[in-house]
């Protein structure tokens, strides 16, 4: 069962949006909502606040749409692909346009309609993923012709390392922002997302754009996580055994019992969110108490060792807990290699889901 806080994710936001009082605060729902569900959870986000929402599609954003009221507004990161640029326009949906491709296509519908249209600008300011570089931002700069149509309602960037707040490219992106925005019409700057708005306020400018941040991901790992967690997952245990010194476990016989002990088999595999690289660092929890998760973990179950529990405190039908308020995404990221934005995102639709409003601390 995957029990989703949304009086934390609206504590959260709130929170974020204090540290960058001086720029608007924006709501990122792509993915779904980090996988949590866009359609509870940007209308708690509208409740706390939030009147601009960034997607990465223009599916989602239409998808959205009906969630929010229609003074929020919607931006599409990723841009319109040609034969979306129309669908984007007449829904109300604000395009970043990420390359001279992008603005050509949203430059001959606004002609062709005899419009202006809001559209955000993606510059590259280092991180060599999206946005104009430097040499088509000058090409643009230079030809008056370059967003006839076109209104720039934001200028916007992306850090590279903003989970690292001592490394210099941050700052070195920040000042290549102003520097190139000043080539450009004047419109609105953004550059931080989640870990940005945790940099100080040098890296607010109008507009920050949260978005892990709000689903209780550490913004960095330099300190403790101020953030709200925000799921808690708990897994059913389907069977329990006990083994002999020398039996081993799951597929590949990769652990093998050191002396007696007993087993459970939980019902959440890796078609689940949990995957199978370092799962031999990985638990689970019952009541506070760590329960190792042994050998390879299945498509749909794990097992896990649960000889430190009573004999019969924990049996078929039991639940553990796989996240919860002291083990979050990002220590399950940790245990598996990666980061929690990935096991946030990787959880899936199998879950029993439930959604609950707490009440701020």
């Amino acid at each position: 069962m995957l029990t989703i806080d949304l009086g934390a994710v609206a504590s959260n936001y709130r929170q974020v949006a204090q540290r960058a009082s001086g720029a608007l605060c924006a709501a990122v729902v792509k993915a779904d909502a980090y996988g949590l569900g866009a359609a509870q959870v940007a209308p708690a986000l509208e409740q706390a606040g939030a009147r601009q929402f960034f997607v990465a599609h223009v599916d989602e954003g239409l998808a959205l749409r009906p969630h929010v009221s229609a003074a929020c507004g919607i931006t599409v990161l990723h841009g319109p692909r040609p034969d979306a640029v129309a669908e984007c326009l007449e829904h109300g949906l604000r395009p970043v346009l990420n390359s001279l491709e992008q603005i050509g296509w949203v430059r001959d519908v606004a002609r062709r309609r005899g419009q202006v249209v809001d559209v955000a600008l993606q510059l590259d300011t280092g991180m060599s993923r999206f946005g104009l570089a430097e040499a088509e931002l000058r090409q643009v700069a230079q030809d008056p012709s370059a967003l006839e149509g076109l209104s720039l309602t934001l200028i916007m960037s992306h850090l590279a390392c903003a989970d690292t707040p001592a490394d210099p490219a941050n700052a070195m992106q920040a000042a290549r922002l102003r520097a190139y925005a000043a080539m450009l019409p004047p419109a609105p700057l953004s550059l931080a997302a989640s870990s940005g708005v945790f940099l100080g306020s040098d890296y607010h400018f109008d507009l920050v754009r949260p978005g892990a941040a709000l689903y209780g991901v550490a913004p960095n790992t330099t300190g403790p996580n101020p953030l709200r967690q925000v799921v808690r997952l708990q897994g059913h245990v389907l069977q329990t055994r006990a083994l002999g010194k020398g039996d081993r476990v799951g597929y590949g016989l990769t652990w093998q019992a050191p002396g007696p002990c007993r087993v459970a088999t939980l019902s959440v595999g890796y078609a689940d969110g949990f995957a199978r690289q370092g799962a031999e660092t990985g638990c689970v929890w019952f009541r506070g108490v760590r329960l190792p998760i042994l050998g390879r973990i299945s498509m749909d179950s794990m097992t896990v060792d649960i000889s430190a529990l009573p004999e019969g405190q924990l049996e078929a039908d039991g639940m553990v807990d796989l996240l919860n308020e002291s083990y979050g995404v990002d220590a399950v990221g940790t245990a598996e290699g990666t980061i929690g934005y990935e096991v946030l995102t990787s959880l899936g639709r199998r879950y029993h889901r439930v959604y609950t409003a707490s009440p701020a601390p």
